[in-house]
Formats: structure tokens, sequence, C-alpha cells
């Protein structure tokens, strides 16, 4: 009887011990899965932006050359300056958005991880349990 017992916990702990792990996994892949998304969305934002900023020089152009002004001097300089803004915005703002997608995937990786030392301590415990089993149960002289 008590080898049926020490299967019975062997099992149990295995199956616990697999889901377990089983389960990082999941979480891994979950998280790696949205980081990805992250990343399409992003490209997709930037893409948007870019449009926009497209729309509004193209109209500035159009502005300034019905209105008689030459895209030199001052015009130009403020073109440029409002360029180097944008520009240094779109760095930060991609920036950010690879630091999201990162943070993601080192939570994916963390989760997998603990659940790997979660499976351990209990594979641990469940060797534990049947051990005594086996002490407990031997015969008495």
């Amino acid at each position: 009887m008590s080898f049926f017992v020490v299967a019975a916990m062997a099992a149990s702990t295995a199956l616990s011990v697999y889901g377990q792990v089983e389960a990082g996994k999941a979480q891994q892949d979950e998280l790696n899965r949205q980081a990805k998304e992250e990343k399409i969305a992003a490209e997709s934002r930037e893409l948007q932006r870019k449009q926009e900023l497209n729309r509004v020089l193209a109209a500035n152009n159009v502005s300034q050359s019905m209105s008689g002004i030459t895209g030199e001097g001052t015009p130009a300089s403020i073109a440029l300056e409002s360029a180097k803004q944008i520009g240094s915005s779109e760095g930060m703002i991609n920036l950010s958005e690879k630091l999201k997608r990162a943070q993601l995937r080192r939570h994916g990786a963390m989760a997998r991880s603990t659940a790997n030392v979660n499976a351990t301590s209990t594979l641990l415990q469940g060797i534990s349990s049947m051990a005594s089993l086996g002490i407990d149960n031997k015969p008495k002289e």
C-alpha cells in the first residue's frame, strides 16, 4: 500500500512540476507576442506621425510660396530648427517604445524563470514528502 501512496505522490508532483513549467512558458510566449504586437503598433504610429508631418510641411511650403516668401533666410532656418526638434522627438518616442518592448520580453523571461524555480521547489517538496513516507513506513525491529 505504501508503494501506491508513494507512486501517487510522485505522479502528482510530476504533474504539478510539468504544469508550472508549461505555465511559465505560456506566459513568456504571451509577453513575447505582446512585444511583437507593440512593435507593429509603434511602426504604425510612426508612419502616421510622418504622414502628418509631411502634410504640415507641404501645407507650409504651399502657404509660403503663395505669399511670395522664398525658402531662404529666416523661413529656412525656422524649418531646419523644426526638423531638428521633430527628429529629436521621434528619437525619444522610438527609444521609449523599444524600452517598453524590451520590458515585456524581460517580464516574460522572469515569469518563465520564476515558474522553473517554483517547479523545482515543488519537486523537492515532493521528494522530501516521499522520503519521509519511506522513513516512517520502515518496519520496526
